[in-house]
C-alpha cells in the first residue's frame, strides 16, 4: 500500500520558547523530566517517525501523558509541531499557510472526539450536516449525505431526533457520522470510544471495522486501551513520555515485544482473544484418502510430527492419524487406514484463538481450511500452548537481559 501519512523527526514541545533551549536539550538527548525542571516546558513528542498507509487503521496507544493525542492533532496542525514534518500525499501540512490549513481541514480529514459535542438544540441530521453546510454543500445535498451517513452507522430513523433523546453510543455515532459526512480522506479518532460503556464499547468497535470494511478510510486512532488497540487495529504504535517504543502489527506487540515497557502491556493481554489461527499456523503432513499405512508414516517421518491430515480429492480434511495408532497398525500387519482416520475440528485463518481452545483437549492438530474448505494447514496444541507461556515470561527475559547487555 502507498504511504498516505509520513510523519517525520515530529516534535511538539509545550511552553513559551519551545524551539529554544528545551528543544536544544532534547536533541542532546535529555529526559522530558529533565527538560521540564531546567526549562518549565514540557515535551508532549520526542522525534516521532510513522508512516501511515493508505487505508489501513492506524492505532497510538499510551497511558495518560504519553503524546498521543498531542501527535494525532499534529497531523492536522490542532497543535502546532516544533520541528519535523507531517506529509499527506505530496502535502506537506506544516508548510501550508492559514487559508491552505483550513482548507486542508475541511477537505482532507475528519475528527471524531471522546466528548461527542453535539449542537442540542439541533436534530441529528443538522449535526451530521454541519461539516458539508460549512463546505457550501446545498440543503438538499448535504441533507442526503448526512443521511448516507448516518445509514452507515445505523442511525436510520433518527434523522429528527435530537441529542438528548439518544444514548451516549448513539451519540457517538452521531459524531463518527457526522465526519464521515464530509467524506474525508483521513479520519482522526481522539479517544473517541473511551467514554463509553464496555460493552457500548465494543459494539462501536465493531461498527467502525464494519464500516472500514466498505469504506478504506485511512484512520488514526488514538486510545490508552490496550486490547482496544491490539483489536481495531492494522497496525500499532505504543507511546511513553512523547517517545515511540514500537509499532507493529497486533501480533508483533503481542508476541515480539521490544521493550520491558511494551511486554509490561501485554501480560495483561488476554491473548487468546487478540491472537487468530493464522498467527500460528503450520504447514500439515498430508496424506489422500487412498494412502496406506506406510504411507502415513514415511509422511510423518519425513516431517518430524506425530500425526498426518488426511483429505479427499478437493483437498478437505477428513481426519488425522496419529504415529501411535500408524505404528500398532503396521505391527499387526494393517495396510489400509480404515478406523485409523479419527475425525477433528476445522477452523478457519481469521478464528480467534479463545474459540479453539476448547479443541486441544484431544492433543490432536487442528485442521485450518480456507473459504471453500479445503486444508490449508493445521494448528498443533502444545506449540501453540508453548508459544503462549513463552510470551507470558517475555517481560522476565527482557528485564533479564537489559541487565546482562543482551538480547533474549
Amino acid at each position: 500500500m502507498s504511504t498516505k501519512v509520513k510523519i517525520s523527526n515530529l516534535v511538539k514541545i509545550f511552553g513559551d520558547e519551545p524551539d529554544g533551549e528545551a528543544l536544544t536539550l532534547l536533541q542532546a538527548g535529555y529526559s522530558k523530566d529533565v527538560i521540564r525542571k531546567s526549562t518549565g516546558h514540557v515535551v508532549g513528542v520526542n522525534d516521532a517517525n510513522i508512516n501511515v498507509s493508505e487505508g489501513e487503521i492506524f492505532v497510538v496507544m499510551g497511558l495518560s501523558g504519553s503524546g498521543k493525542s498531542t501527535l494525532i492533532r499534529c497531523v492536522n496542525r490542532l497543535h502546532e509541531p516544533t520541528a519535523g514534518s507531517v506529509f499527506v500525499d505530496s502535502t506537506d501540512v506544516t508548510a501550508l499557510d492559514p487559508k491552505k490549513l483550513q482548507a486542508f481541514r475541511r477537505d482532507s480529514t475528519g475528527m471524531v472526539f471522546q466528548h461527542f459535542a453535539l449542537f442540542p438544540h439541533q436534530d441529528i441530521r443538522s449535526n451530521v450536516a454541519f461539516g458539508l453546510k460549512v463546505k457550501g454543500i446545498d440543503v438538499d445535498g448535504r441533507n442526503e449525505a448526512a443521511e448516507r451517513a448516518l445509514a452507515l452507522v445505523g442511525l436510520s430513523g433518527y434523522e429528527s431526533s435530537f441529542p438528548r433523546q439518544l444514548s451516549g453510543g448513539m451519540q457517538q455515532r452521531v459524531g463518527l457520522a457526522r465526519a464521515l459526512a464530509t467524506d474525508p480522506d483521513i479520519l482522526l479518532m481522539d479517544e473517541a470510544f473511551s467514554a463509553l460503556d464496555p460493552l457500548i464499547r465494543r459494539q462501536m468497535q465493531d461498527e467502525l471495522m464494519a464500516i472500514q470494511d466498505q469504506l478504506h478510510k485511512t484512520i488514526l486512532f488514538i486510545t490508552h486501551d490496550l486490547n482496544e488497540a491490539l483489536r481495531v487495529g492494522s497496525r500499532v504504535c505504543i507511546m511513553k513520555d512523547g517517545a515511540i517504543h514500537q509499532i507493529g502489527t497486533p501480533e508483533d506487540i503481542l508476541m515480539r515485544p521490544e521493550t520491558d515497557y511494551v511486554a509490561e502491556f501485554v501480560q495483561d493481554v488476554d491473548q487468546g482473544r487478540v491472537l487468530v489461527v493464522d498467527t500460528v499456523r503450520e504447514d500439515a503432513a498430508v496424506v489422500d484418502e487412498n494412502a496406506s499405512v506406510a504411507d502415513v508414516l514415511r509422511v510423518i517421518n519425513d516431517l518430524g510430527v506425530d500425526a498426518a491430515h488426511v483429505t479427499d480429492p478437493n483437498g478437505r480434511p477428513l481426519g488425522v492419524v496419529t504415529r501411535e495408532a500408524a505404528e500398532k497398525a503396521r505391527a499387526g500387519g494393517t495396510r489400509e487406514l480404515g478406523t485409523l482416520v479419527q475425525t477433528v475440528s476445522a477452523v478457519t485463518n481469521d478464528t480467534i484463538l479463545a474459540k479453539i481452545y476448547q479443541l486441544f483437549g484431544s492433543g490432536l492438530p487442528v485442521a485450518v481450511v480456507d473459504g471453500d474448505g479445503r486444508l490449508i494447514g493445521c494448528v498443533r496444541p502444545l506449540e501453540v500452548l508453548a508459544e503462549l507461556g513463552r510470551v507470558e515470561n517475555i517481560s522476565e527475559e527482557l528485564e533479564a537481559a537489559k541487565h546482562q547487555g543482551t538480547q533474549p
